[in-house]
């Protein structure tokens, strides 16, 4: 139980920073780029209360997968408003991929210190633990959010990134209903395994080879960003060993 409690402490404190450098890059890039309303809301900042939203933030401590508060953007400021909106939802995934990068190196770095320690009190031994604990969860927060919001469905960032290549009429047909389009994709990113167990039993679903195929095949969208997370820590982890101290 104790275990437990500071791990969620750790990837509470993980979460907190990673949601504000994901709001201040979007923040910034809009400034950078002609758009001043965030910094004229007070959401230029990383003072993590300007961006919290507790739901968003209890998503993230226990699913690692979350959301603050949306930073605004008004795209007619934009010098050339169609690709700086992309830009400017981009600045927050890549912002999240540059931390994740960075901590991987820290964690590998902590670890090998850890490790080849000898410690004169089991406080100083837990400290050094805990950090190497908190590096990894940083580590893993930072691709969850950034892995999340590059999935092109509104309101993430993905999906601001689709108006570069759909056409405007269908672009704003599609954005106004993101909020459906939010919920679908919670219920796929929660209950997916279930969906597809709960489509299987529909004798019409059970009878048609194609709808029963995709049935089967649906699995949930953790499962399927849990590969993507997989997939760029290892990669991250693995080019830091290029260094033979970490290896």
């Amino acid at each position: 139980m104790g275990q437990d409690l500071i791990y969620y402490v750790l990837s509470a404190l993980a979460s907190l920073i990673v949601l504000t450098v994901h709001e201040f890059s979007h923040a910034y890039a809009a400034d950078k780029l002609g758009d001043p309303t965030a910094k004229n809301l007070g959401r230029l900042t990383l003072n993590p209360l300007k961006h919290l939203d507790i739901v968003g933030m209890l998503s993230m401590v226990f699913f690692h997968i979350g959301w603050a508060k949306p930073v605004p953007i008004n795209a007619r400021n934009l010098k050339k408003p169609k690709r700086d909106f992309a830009l400017t939802a981009l600045a927050g995934p890549l912002s999240n991929l540059i931390c994740a990068f960075f901590a991987a190196l820290l964690y590998l770095v902590a670890w090998r210190i850890y490790v080849t320690s000898t410690f004169t009190s089991a406080f100083v031994e837990n400290l050094a633990l805990y950090s190497v604990l908190f590096l990894l969860v940083f580590h893993q927060i930072n691709l969850g959010i950034a892995v999340f919001n590059l999935i092109p469905v509104p309101p993430l960032d993905g999906s601001r990134i689709l108006h570069l290549v759909l056409p405007p009429k269908l672009y704003f047909k599609v954005m106004r209903h993101d909020r459906t389009f939010y919920i679908a994709l919670l219920l796929w990113l929660f209950l997916g395994d279930l969906l597809s167990t709960i489509l299987l039993r529909i004798p019409f679903v059970q009878t048609s080879g194609v709808l029963s195929f995709i049935a089967t095949y649906i699995v949930s969208l953790s499962n399927l960003v849990g590969v993507a997370i997989g997939w760029l820590s290892s990669l991250m982890i693995s080019f830091w060993q290029l260094i033979p101290w970490l290896s």
